[in-house]
């Protein structure tokens, strides 16, 4: 093999450990988040989320600052015991204090509609 085809190669068997490294070094990173959940307005319907896809207010997803796209996480209301299974697909929130964005459907699982938000733990779901 050549030198050239050999650097190739090395670059991305290391480009792939470091993306592994990086995944399960975040995965320990979110063992417990704790903060404060909000709800999307319904004038969001059908607005293209970050992801791409199309947000729709009666499906599972919701917004995270940080975690990527795909990642299925499991919302807790501490004060409840109430919870649900989202799908990360977007971005935000991006009010200070707030650590998801929840669907309209997500959010009525939790009980949170009349108060607009909740105190929720964050766990990643395997």
């Amino acid at each position: 093999m050549g030198a050239h085809k050999q650097l190739i190669r090395t670059s991305c068997l290391a480009a792939v450990l470091i993306a592994c490294t990086a995944n399960t070094a975040f995965a320990h990173e979110l063992e417990v988040q704790r903060g404060v959940a909000s709800f999307y307005s319904d004038r969001f319907q059908g607005a293209t989320t970050a992801s791409g896809e199309r947000f729709d207010q009666q499906a599972l997803t919701a917004a995270h600052p940080s975690l990527p796209f795909g990642t299925k996480v499991l919302v807790t209301r501490p004060d409840t015991g109430q919870k649900v299974e989202v799908l990360i697909n977007d971005r935000g929130p991006f009010v200070q204090g707030r650590v998801i964005d929840l669907s309209k459907r997500a959010a009525s699982k939790l009980g949170m509609i009349r108060r607009g938000v909740a105190p929720v733990m964050i766990t990643l779901v395997d």
